[in-house]
């Protein structure tokens, strides 16, 4: 999927080398005078101020096996890939993107009978992606929205309700637009890098087929990019932001009356607009259309070479099935994000109730996950054409024409392995 969330956007990039050289944070978390084995647990760099100082403490209050956590800065998925060809890899590692070529390449082991029993209560369209030939082989441990933002005072002044249509949102963010701002942010690329799937699911449509096909090959779809292309043709989009889509920076400042952006940045844009705002899903286009909310998950996984990979398991079973009281405070107390258990989200003060209790429903109505087929391929593939369509008027049927041809070629070539 559009790798989604501000914990992927705002990791450090930089210097794969000294992050494959060097063991980054080693010797840390470690669980105090274990007489079990040492666990290697790996961890993305996070954006958020304290993830890394509790993610140790998790890994210190273990007693069956010392753990020691490393923070991983740069490029993630690559290290993890070339790690995981070695003995020197992690035993317990965050995945999101590259789970499938994983399963398929025997990196990592089946963690069924670990998820088998709370299977139910995970949010279900963040743990299908997880799942290959109906085993589970990722826990997921958060799950981050995005969501459409809205400022009352400035639609109300104009005019314009908030939009429940795609055709509403074209509209609206052209009457909202002029010299000083504009009426919709959907990041500085025009949304080519964050919409993803969005706009087709907002049609009725999706990525995939459950018949294992390009979800895509339909009239619907070049009309609702078109939509898309329409609001930059008119200029209704910022563009050239000082931050891009994931800081709320723009929308509070009154840069653009409605922003494109995750659940994470509601603290903040509380804090500076009082309810002054709302939050909407993508919204619907056409009769066959439906509100969509893109969701994702890092999950914990566990590798199939580590040497301690049934104490691996046991531990990441404690850890993600085991401890909720960690799992909410991971969700919520850095950053803003919803607990990956239904349960305990139900039982979070902070999702209760305004634009939080809204945002928390929207993902559970009209949530959507990319699927584990989509690979880095289709993505590219899609995401360029959405480019051209976007920014350059390219015509939306031809370029979705070509896009379909290779994710079904992709897909065949996949389903081989």
């Amino acid at each position: 999927m559009v790798e989604i969330g501000r914990r992927r956007v705002l990791a450090a990039a930089g210097a794969l080398a000294a992050g494959l050289a060097t063991a980054c944070g080693s010797n840390t978390g470690r669980g105090g005078g274990s007489s079990g084995p040492e666990i290697r647990q790996w961890y993305h760099q996070y954006g958020e101020p304290g993830a890394e100082r509790a993610v140790k403490r998790y890994a210190a209050a273990y007693r069956k096996a010392e753990v020691s956590v490393q923070w991983r800065p740069g490029d993630y998925d690559r290290q993890t890939a070339a790690a995981l060809l070695t003995d020197s890899g992690p035993d317990v590692f965050e995945v999101n993107g590259p789970l499938l070529e994983q399963i398929q390449g025997g990196q990592v082991t089946d963690l069924t009978e670990v998820v088998e029993p709370v299977k139910d209560d995970f949010h279900q369209a963040a743990l299908a992606p997880k799942i290959w030939q109906d085993k589970v082989w990722g826990i997921p441990q958060v799950v981050d929205v995005q969501l459409l933002y809205y400022r009352k005072s400035l639609l109300r002044d104009a005019g314009v309700e908030p939009p429940r249509t795609l055709d509403e949102l074209v509209d609206g963010a052209k009457k909202l637009s002029g010299r000083k701002s504009k009426g919709l942010f959907l990041g500085n690329d025009g949304g080519v890098g964050v919409l993803g799937g969005t706009p087709l699911f907002a049609a009725g449509l999706s990525l995939i087929t459950e018949d294992g096909k390009a979800g895509f090959d339909d009239p619907a779809a070049a009309r609702t990019l078109g939509k898309i292309r329409q609001l930059y043709a008119d200029k209704s989009l910022l563009l050239g932001a000082p931050t891009d889509w994931s800081d709320p920076a723009a929308f509070i400042q009154g840069l653009t009356a409605m922003q494109w952006s995750g659940l994470w940045a509601l603290p903040q844009i509380e804090k500076a607009l009082g309810d002054d705002f709302g939050v909407l899903p993508f919204p619907k286009d056409g009769s066959g259309g439906k509100p969509s909310v893109q969701v994702g998950a890092y999950a914990c996984a566990v590798s199939a070479r580590s040497k301690r990979q049934a104490a691996a398991k046991t531990f990441a079973k404690w850890l993600w099935v085991d401890r909720t009281d960690y799992q909410q405070d991971f969700a919520l107390s850095y950053g803003f994000h919803i607990p990956a258990r239904i349960s305990l989200a139900k039982k979070a003060e902070q999702l209760r109730q305004g634009p939080a209790a809204d945002a928390v429903r929207f993902a559970t109505d009209h949530g959507y996950a990319e699927p584990l087929l989509w690979t880095t391929a289709d993505r590219t593939a899609y995401q360029d054409a959405l480019s051209r369509i976007i920014k350059d008027g390219a015509n939306p049927e031809s370029e979705l024409k070509t896009v379909v041809r290779k994710v079904n070629a992709e897909l065949q070539r996949v389903k081989k392995k």
